[in-house]
């Protein structure tokens, strides 16, 4: 849900936007390596 927000209000955010929009999620295994890839990707 954060990341469509986040799409839907910036379309092609940088990688720092993209952290920035997801921090109020936590996610210990990847440091939100492949879920950034993800929204680049999908940001595309």
């Amino acid at each position: 849900m954060s990341t469509y927000a986040l799409l839907q209000d910036n379309p092609q955010p940088t990688e720092e936007e993209i952290r920035e929009g997801l921090s109020g999620n936590l996610c210990r295994c990847t440091g939100y390596q492949n879920i950034v890839a993800a929204v680049k990707a999908a940001a595309g």
